[in-house]
């Protein structure tokens, strides 16, 4: 008979040590350390210190009106790729249909291409010249500002919000749903009443997640923001087009407001109930819950946004086999010659960065997750922000931090692969944590 030693108490605790300390001082290093300096030039006028970078940004109305507009947006675009987002995993997940592997491509097609490429497919149909536009004779037609990168971001970053939704859709315990049918609720109460509350950590965490992206995003609102300024372009402006780097950085620093802001909140409605529903006991097959109108609506609007992306990625596609848009449409293969023989190591680099920095993102967004989610020690709640911040900051803020904290020894990095690599790990580690803190949540720790 095998005997069975259970480990002293002291023996198991020591994973939160052993995993927490190293995590922090790496997040010290190459999260709070560029952070900070990219903070201390902001406070830098001349050779002194001062506030006037940050009195500028509030003495100016259209650097306060810029503040403003990023909030919009940012709140605008997380609510429309949350719904959208939820759309897909409800009919992917809640309802008997054909196709769901196409759905799911479509669903999660955005998230691997750059982030400037759906706006340049929307100026192509609905810029001034697009072909839309001209075929339609829209002289009138402004797709520039507000309304442009609203669209962009919403179908450009739903996948973040369908991914995280989806998992954690995925394990809702069907036998919760299939007792609210038995007692007589229909489906939707059912839906209101259990599927919705029990998805919340997944829509909250999903909101915060684009809305942290949004306010970062400079590429879409650079190329379609015509008179609509946000922050991030304009930080981008101070820093590469003025030349103004204390003022850059003072209005990089101001997107952690409401970052930090929109994290609080989601924490002060998670933490007033439990989420639990992964139990250990074996799942039930869930029931469809959709009605025919119902799910005829749902796939009446998923069809709606998959002939819009389809629309949008298809134009990419045409325009790169097209000699001038706009001018002359003839099928060319200059394009990728061109890219091929002047990019081709920029390609290969770029894959190579990528394969090395996503694993170790994905490892350290679940670890920290994990410390977060399960463990309790000092400083758990510093932690978790610290994690988040490096999202909401735009990326020409963090390359500049990078570049003034890894500029000298005894941490030389600047010139080096490792400084991207590093940059694409603690940027992009908090869309893993905030995914797996979303599914965490549903576990019941009586299983560990």
């Amino acid at each position: 008979m095998e005997v069975v030693v259970k480990k002293p108490k002291r023996f198991r605790d020591l994973f939160v040590p052993t995993t927490s300390i190293p995590i922090f001082i790496l997040l010290c290093v190459f999260v709070g350390y560029p952070l900070l300096q990219t903070l201390k030039l902001s406070f830098q006028e001349g050779d002194h210190w001062s506030l006037q970078n940050y009195i500028m940004v509030f003495e100016r109305a259209w650097l306060r009106k810029s503040i403003f507009n990023s909030l919009l947006l940012a709140t605008l675009a997380a609510t429309c790729s949350v719904l959208i987002g939820y759309l897909f995993a409800f009919l992917l997940t809640r309802s008997k249909i054909k196709a769901k592997g196409f759905f799911y491509f479509i669903a999660t097609l955005p998230i691997i291409s750059p982030p400037f490429m759906l706006s340049l497919s929307v100026i192509l149909l609905l810029g001034r010249n697009g072909f839309i536009t001209k075929f339609l004779g829209l002289e009138n037609f402004d797709i520039y500002g507000l309304p442009g990168i609203l669209l962009v971001q919403s179908l450009s970053l739903f996948p973040l919000a369908f991914l995280n939704i989806y998992g954690v859709m995925q394990a809702i315990e069907g036998s919760i749903e299939d007792a609210a049918l038995n007692l007589g609720a229909s489906k939707f109460q059912t839906f209101l009443d259990v599927t919705l509350p029990l998805s919340l950590p997944g829509i909250l965490s999903s909101w915060l997640l684009v809305f942290v992206t949004s306010l970062a995003d400079f590429a879409t609102p650079l190329l379609l923001s015509g008179k609509f300024d946000v922050l991030s372009v304009q930080a981008y402006l101070q820093f590469t087009g003025s030349g103004n780097l204390g003022l850059g950085a003072a209005l990089s620093n101001l997107l952690i407001v409401p970052c930090l802001a929109a994290y609080f909140l989601q924490k002060h409605i998670l933490q007033k109930r439990s989420y639990v529903t992964v139990t250990g006991k074996p799942q039930r097959p869930r029931r469809d819950l959709t009605t025919k109108f119902s799910k005829a609506l749902l796939l009446g609007l998923a069809g709606l946004i998959t002939a819009a992306i389809l629309l949008l990625y298809g134009t990419v596609l045409a325009g790169a086999f097209t000699k001038s848009w706009g001018l002359d449409y003839s099928l060319s293969l200059e394009n990728f010659s061109y890219v091929w023989s002047v990019g081709r190591q920029a390609i290969a680099d770029t894959i190579v960065l990528s394969l090395i920095a996503t694993p170790i993102a994905e490892v350290l967004g679940l670890l920290i997750a994990y410390l977060v989610v399960r463990r309790y020690f000092w400083g758990r709640k510093v932690f978790d922000v610290f994690a988040l911040l490096p999202l909401a900051l735009p990326g020409t803020a963090i390359g500049i931090g990078y570049v003034l904290a890894f500029n000298d020894y005894p941490i030389l990095l600047t010139g080096t692969a490792s400084i991207i690599i590093l940059s694409f790990v603690f940027r992009n580690a908090p869309v893993a944590m905030e995914a797996a803190k979303a599914s965490l949540m549903q576990i019941d720790p009586s299983i560990e």
